[in-house]
């Protein structure tokens, strides 16, 4: 969950901020050819799109870029609709606030209707771009940090208003059919927040952390959220030798009863996520892994409050694949929402790319079907336009092909579960457990004095291949 802001010193170093506005000369003015003008409001007087239709089903042999080859909202894939398999989002950070810049290089996108400001009026055109672009994907969730919908302000009571302001337009623009399939706190930009947020070493910041996040879980659950993501971004530390770990997590799983015990009070019904994340921008984050946090939800008692929202960037950051995460998720019961994307190999940070991989796709759709679906999470496209692509055309290409990549996947575990063969392979590797002993075992019942009569009687086990490669062969052969 990053959003990206660029700030320019007068040597022109470029420093990327999470959380911002692309800055740019105004490229709003009446008479603009796309459209008739701005109004003073935000109002944009004509479509945000213009020239790109809803986007619609064509199937595999189409050669439109503007329309899905394999996903098919309403078609029934083992036992469910697509759409109830997948419930894609968009993200509103990436698509309409991420502005093409890095550490090393100006933001490179200034949309229509941007005119250079962070100001209201700004934020309400932005949504009103945000659901003009959901309706024409045929979507119907989004996702978003209060700050990268509405504007920082002088104080807490000031910034309120403006999110209240624009969590109205919100409301009214997403109607009866569109609804957050989670919003989460932004507690990792501000200056305020560099020691942490719930982790921090000053009272005070633990205390505005938590009316941020008080607030926002209050606006996602008016505006119907299903979810509430917890991103500890700078929930960690730089260095053990001024740093009380313990108490810090102490005081993070204080801060996580607390949100539980808000949620029950306003009524809230939408699942608490958390997202691990290994390190970056801290350089060891307390969420570093599924495991981990699973570990740590356990430690406080927490388990059964909270599950995980797995974002497969992450994943491998901390060393694991998206497939591991997912299974870790789903084997300890919290796997509750997807972050859909991928990062470079050849790239060492949190490049957030669309997740196009058919392989990796795939491997996804098979824990989520293994779990019996994600709902009520989903899959969130919590991934951003090259920086070298700069046309608005693009947020639908990229939206398109991510989705089309997941419904690939659903439709290859289909395939692999109608074939038979790689669970039947699964099944055989494991079949000598299939016996007596082996259920006595499983049911905690192998005592090692028995298992010691067994192994004089048996002799020296003969130990059958793993058959990895006929594995990936039938899996290759769905794809």
């Amino acid at each position: 969950m990053k959003i990206e802001r660029i700030v320019l010193s007068a040597f022109s170093v470029i420093v990327l901020c999470f959380a911002a506005v692309a800055v740019g000369p105004p490229t709003c003015p009446a008479g603009s050819a796309a459209v008739t003008g701005c109004g003073g409001d935000g109002d944009w007087e004509g479509e945000f799109f213009p020239g790109i239709p809803d986007i619609k089903y064509e199937g595999r042999k189409s050669k439109n870029p503007l329309a899905f080859k394999w996903y098919n909202a309403d078609e029934e894939i083992l036992g469910k609709k697509m759409k109830d398999w997948l419930r894609f989002s968009v993200a509103f950070w990436h698509t309409f606030r991420g502005t093409g810049g890095d550490p090393f290089g100006a933001p490179t996108k200034f949309w229509p209707w941007e005119d250079g400001t962070n100001s209201l009026a700004m934020a309400k055109r932005r949504m009103r771009a945000n659901f003009e672009f959901i309706k024409k994907l045929g979507v119907d969730k989004w996702c978003f940090h209060d700050r990268d919908i509405a504007p920082d302000a002088a104080t807490l009571e000031e910034t309120n208003a403006n999110l209240d302001e624009i969590v109205a337009l919100a409301k009214e623009l997403q109607g009866s059919t569109i609804h957050p399939l989670w919003g989460t706190s932004q507690l990792f930009h501000h200056p305020r927040y560099m020691h942490g947020g719930a982790t921090s070493s000053e009272l005070g910041v633990y205390a505005y952390a938590a009316a941020q996040v008080k607030k926002c879980m209050e606006v996602t659950h008016y505006l119907g959220g299903e979810n509430f993501v917890f991103w500890g971004g700078r929930e960690g530390y730089q260095s053990l030798l001024n740093t009380d770990m313990e108490r810090e997590l102490d005081h993070m799983a204080r801060f996580f009863e607390a949100a539980v015990a808000y949620k029950k009070k306003i009524g809230f019904n939408g699942t608490l996520l958390i997202e691990p994340k290994p390190q970056e921008p801290t350089k060891h984050q307390y969420d570093w892994d599924a495991a981990t946090t699973a570990n740590f939800l356990r430690k406080y008692g927490l388990i059964d409050e909270f599950k995980l929202n797995i974002e497969c960037n992450h994943a491998t950051l901390s060393g694991h694949s998206c497939h591991h995460e997912l299974e870790t998720a789903r084997i300890h019961g919290v796997l509750g929402n997807i972050d859909a994307n991928t990062g470079d190999p050849q790239v060492g940070w949190d490049t957030d790319e669309f997740l196009t991989d058919i392989g990796e796709a795939t491997k996804v759709m098979l824990t989520v079907v293994k779990n019996g679906g994600i709902a009520p999470g989903g899959f969130n496209f919590d991934a951003k336009l090259r920086r070298e692509s700069t046309d608005v055309e693009d947020l639908f290409i990229a939206h398109i092909n991510g989705m089309d990549a997941l419904a690939r996947g659903l439709r290859n575990v289909a395939k692999l579960i109608e074939d038979g063969s790689l669970e039947e392979l699964v099944r055989k590797r494991y079949q000598s457990f299939d016996t007596e002993l082996g259920a006595s075992i499983e049911a905690g019942k192998g005592d090692f004095e028995l298992l010691e009569k067994k192994a004089f009687e048996w002799g020296e086990p003969k130990v059958p291949s793993g058959k990895q490669e006929l594995a990936e062969m039938i899996f290759q052969s769905a794809i």
